[in-house]
């Protein structure tokens, strides 16, 4: 589907215009998405492979929740969208809490200029695996994984080419970051 979203400046601030996902792809256009962490009491974090179908790194794993901001909608507002889309959760906005935006400036094949704001949350996990609904199109699979692992392998870059390729500094915040909450 492609949604209109808000374009910002390359300093992250709202431009006040709009353009088309594919639009903003094909000319290198900032734009904001939600980045949504779950983890569970027990050091768990959930994670999300890739569709196949997926246009940017298809069969990848990468964070629980994921998507583009829609125009006029607020970071907060999308991110809990796009729960609801992608795994079939209701979360209070409340629930979410922000630790930090991390600008991506990441060229695809097919011509896909992605550059991204993203706002990144954390959110407990309350719900057992089996109860959360992946988006077809979008989700090949969902798992828990063992916070430490996930350093080991995306953070220490143990196994490149299983993870989307945020980058260490991501990586590493994501994981200080649910450490503290356990």
């Amino acid at each position: 589907m492609d949604e209109l979203v808000d374009i910002w400046s390359a300093d992250g601030e709202p431009t006040g215009q709009t353009a088309l996902k594919s639009e903003a792809h094909r000319q290198g256009l900032w734009h904001p998405t939600a980045h949504v962490w779950f983890y569970t009491d027990r050091g768990e974090i959930l994670l999300q492979r890739r569709s196949e179908t997926k246009a940017t790194d298809p069969g990848l794993w990468d964070v629980s929740v994921a998507g583009h901001i829609d125009a006029g909608e607020t970071i907060r507002e999308g991110a809990l969208r796009e729960i609801r889309e992608e795994i079939g959760l209701e979360v209070p906005p409340t629930a979410l809490e922000a630790i930090g935006v991390f600008p991506s400036d990441r060229q695809h094949p097919g011509g896909i200029c992605d550059r991204e704001f993203n706002h990144v949350f954390l959110c407990r996990l309350n719900s057992p695996l089996n109860q959360l609904r992946p988006q077809e199109e979008e989700v090949a699979a969902l798992r828990l994984m063992p916070y430490t692992r996930l350093a080991e392998e995306a953070w220490g870059l143990a196994r490149p080419g299983s993870y989307v390729p945020h980058g260490p500094k991501y990586y590493g915040t994501i994981i200080r970051e649910i450490k503290k909450r356990l």
